[in-house]
């Protein structure tokens, strides 16, 4: 009899041995399986959407009356991949006569109220964070005389960003020379479809390779497109209330720019001044690199892009008088 308590013992600690082993073993964020993983990793790192807003259903109510309070809550999400802190993402809200809907409704409030920060998406949330931004009136008056007001309001998202693109490209320093060698690549112009998670993105990279005096080098033309919805800005752009302050020519469409080729060494970027400004919702960069070595080889050509972005959506409301 003791020795089958023995046993059954020795048997319990096994079991509590292999759970703890097992609890402890490190999981993949989206799934054991290596599928899983590149699904996760490839729905991080590509999709054209930055912070996107919504109204909540009823907040603001489409009809209301006047001399109450209005509420209006707008979900705030970010489904880019670049994480936004309290000073990056601000949420306004236009479009309404203050002498109306008084108080401090049109104050701009932090995309990341509360929570400190606004999360991109990541290979654990895939959908990117999210947060809940709060536009209140404690009184809402109609004018003597008036019985009905139907504003249009505008809710503004503006709010710095970056892209990170990568792009394998082929660079072969003696393209141009006879040999029998047998190529691993042969450069050629890339093409980045679907985004890098972000409104912005590189879409496409011309390559060329030019030699002389000694000399590689390799040339990408860096196409650089706003495939969002919204409108551009230059990453000092004031975004704390860019929907009342008077943007200036050259807050709009610039974009700062930042090149490397992991196999190769800068000459030069153009234009010199790195910024970038689109036309028709689109620039291009022109970058030089010193490639060196006997063989053709694939390496990361590695481009950052940071901006401002401004978004909205709309809502029109109803308020009429409250019968007396």
């Amino acid at each position: 009899m003791k020795k089958r308590v023995g046993v059954l013992s020795s048997l319990v600690v096994v079991l509590f041995l292999l759970l703890l082993l097992t609890s402890c073993t490190s999981r993949a964020p989206a799934g054991d399986r290596p599928q899983d993983i590149a699904a996760a990793l490839k729905a991080v790192q590509t999709g054209t959407q930055g912070v996107v807003l919504s109204v909540l259903p009823n907040y603001p109510p489409p009809l209301l009356y006047d001399q109450n309070e209005f509420l209006s809550l707008v979900e705030v999400r970010n489904r880019g991949n670049f994480d936004l802190d309290a000073q990056s993402c601000f949420v306004q809200m236009i479009g309404f006569d203050p002498n109306i809907i008084t108080g401090t409704a049109n104050v701009p409030h932090s995309c990341a109220e509360n929570i400190g920060t606004l999360e991109g998406k990541n290979v654990y949330n895939t959908e990117g964070g999210s947060n809940e931004v709060e536009f209140f009136s404690s009184n809402v008056n109609l004018p003597d005389g008036v019985f009905e007001y139907k504003p249009t309001l505008t809710f503004l998202a503006c709010y710095n960003y970056r892209t990170r693109a990568a792009a394998a490209v082929c660079v072969d320093p003696q393209l141009y020379q006879i040999s029998s060698e047998q190529r691993t690549c042969t450069p050629k112009d890339v093409s980045l479809a679907g985004g890098q998670g972000a409104p912005v993105g590189v879409s496409y990279v011309g390559v060329d390779m030019v030699t002389g005096r000694g000399q590689s080098r390799a040339i990408f033309e860096i196409n650089i497109v706003n495939q969002g919805g919204g409108k551009v800005l230059s990453p000092t752009a004031d975004i704390r209330s860019c929907a009342t302050t008077g943007l200036q020519f050259n807050d709009l469409d610039r974009v700062q720019y930042n090149v490397q080729l992991s196999g190769g060494s800068l000459v030069s970027c153009k234009p010199l001044d790195g910024l970038v400004r689109l036309h028709n919702n689109q620039g291009k960069v022109v970058c030089t690199f010193d490639v060196t070595g006997s063989t053709a080889f694939e390496t990361p050509l590695l481009v950052e892009l940071d901006y401002g972005y401004i978004d909205s959506i709309q809502k029109q409301i109803n308020i009429i008088k409250t019968p007396q």
